[in-house]
This record gives structure tokens, C-alpha cells and sequence, in this order.
């Protein structure tokens, strides 16, 4: 006896997780974030690389935006290897990220690296949590390399708070924005 169309197909039910959806999503937020991360490196360099007085902070900044070029290669073969498309919203993440790295060098080094920091604070978590799902899942290799990943963000946040970014004008404020930003273009990204 042949099966119908109906019984071949399988029903998500509520609850049910689509794994391979919701591994598309971590990916394509997760590129995007990457992404992001590269411009704002690069709107803090555009300030601090043009003065020669600046010349320490703007090797920090060559150096982590190095990171998140590399994490940004890794992401891009995901997409190709998983068949994910990317977030459609690459060229406000283009001016958004750039917008905010160099309004944060141009507020001095001390809010330079409150923005590394309140942005790294996130997604050290964010990394966090998908480390655990994917573990859950049976995605062991994927979760190695999300966490060597948030490994590299938490030195990057760790070298923005020694360098003094919680002496920031007024760091809780900038800090609050710049994660409640992160945020929601995380909650956007993952559908957009």
C-alpha cells in the first residue's frame, strides 16, 4: 500500500523545534553580528587610525577587528555549507555599526571601549546560549567553534574593561543603549 501525500509529510506540532531552521537562524544572526562587529572596528579606526597620538588604541582595534574578520570567513562558508540565506538587513547593519564606531571614537577612547565592552557583554551570553542549545542538539562541532568564538569576544571585553571603559561619560547610559541595541537586531536578525 502506498502512503498519501499526508501521511509522508511530517507535522510540526507546537513545541517541536526545527532543528535545521533554527540552526539557520543562529547562523544568520550570527553572521550579521560578526558583520557588525567588522564595521564598527572599522567606524572606531576611521577616527582613531588618522592621529598619531592614538596609535595604541588603534592597534587594539586592528587587532580585534582581525578576530571578527575571521569569525566573519567562518560565518560566510556556514551560510554556503548550510544553505542559509543572510539577513537582508546588511546594509543598515553596514551604517548602523559604522555609525557607532566612530561616534564611540569620537567620544574619546574611554567610550571607544564602553562600546566593545557592552557589545562583547552580549554576546558573550548570546554565544552562551547557543553553545548549550547546540550541545543539546548533537551539533558538537558547530558548538566548539560558536564557543571558541565567544572565547575570543570575552578577551575583547576583557582588554575594553581594563583599558577603562566603565570610566566612560556616562557609561551606564552608552553601556544600556548599546546592548539594548545588540538586542534587538538580534531578535530582528533571526527572521529578517
Amino acid at each position: 500500500m502506498s502512503e498519501t501525500r499526508f501521511q509522508r509529510r511530517q507535522v510540526k506540532r507546537p513545541g517541536m523545534i526545527d532543528r535545521a531552521g533554527r540552526t539557520g537562524e543562529m547562523i544568520r544572526v550570527d553572521h550579521a553580528g560578526e558583520y557588525g562587529a567588522v564595521q564598527i572596528y572599522k567606524g572606531q579606526l576611521a577616527v582613531f587610525s588618522r592621529l598619531p597620538h592614538k596609535a595604541r588604541i588603534a592597534s587594539q582595534l586592528r587587532h580585534m577587528e582581525a578576530d571578527e574578520q575571521h569569525h566573519l570567513r567562518a560565518f560566510d562558508r556556514l551560510l554556503m555549507e548550510r544553505n542559509v540565506r543572510p539577513t537582508a538587513l546588511g546594509p543598515i547593519w553596514t551604517l548602523a555599526g559604522f555609525g557607532l564606531g566612530a561616534a564611540t571614537a569620537l567620544m574619546g577612547e574611554k567610550a571607544a571601549h564602553a562600546c566593545t565592552e557592552a557589545v562583547e557583554s552580549v554576546i558573550e551570553g548570546h554565544y552562551g546560549d547557543q553553545v548549550v542549545e547546540l550541545e543539546a542538539a548533537g551539533e558538537t562541532e558547530l558548538a566548539e567553534t560558536f564557543d571558541r568564538f565567544r572565547e575570543e569576544e570575552v578577551a575583547h571585553k576583557d582588554l575594553a574593561a581594563e583599558e577603562g571603559a566603565k570610566d566612560a561619560f556616562a557609561y551606564p547610559l552608552l553601556s544600556g543603549l548599546i546592548k539594548t541595541g545588540c538586542r534587538i537586531a538580534i531578535k530582528v536578525t533571526e527572521k529578517v
